[in-house]
């Protein structure tokens, strides 16, 4: 049974595991129907900062943009913090195609409903 999941991520390329699984785990999520969406905080808005996740891969093998090519692909929606990223000196022109920057109001709103996965 399809439903709707909000991968909230915290780390980010310093964290290489934990980023890719997140990122996997929001792949899995849409590829079993589910209406997926991902909201970066913290460190992990270098995730959709244009070039920054090209090399980035977990220890078992999986691979950070390629998952990341498969939500682009889908329109799965990707949320960057805004102040967050205004934190970190990232702006909209600098995410990658398909991301936005999206508020707290927003990360609530995607949640009502949905299974929440943080990492």
């Amino acid at each position: 049974m399809a439903g709707k999941v909000l991968i909230v991520i915290s780390c980010g390329t310093d964290n290489p595991n934990r980023a890719t699984r997140a990122i996997h785990l929001a792949t899995v999520a849409h590829q079993q129907g589910n209406e997926t969406t991902m909201f970066f905080l913290d460190e992990a808005v270098y995730l959709v900062k244009k070039g920054l996740i090209e090399n980035l891969r977990a220890a078992t093998g999986d691979v950070a943009d390629d998952l990341m090519t498969y939500l682009q692909a889908h329109e799965v929606p990707l949320l960057a913090c805004t102040p967050c990223a205004k934190a970190r000196k990232v702006t909209e022109q600098d995410l990658i195609e398909g991301a936005r920057l999206a508020t707290a109001a927003e990360l609530f709103t995607e949640g009502q409903g949905a299974t929440v996965i943080s990492l």
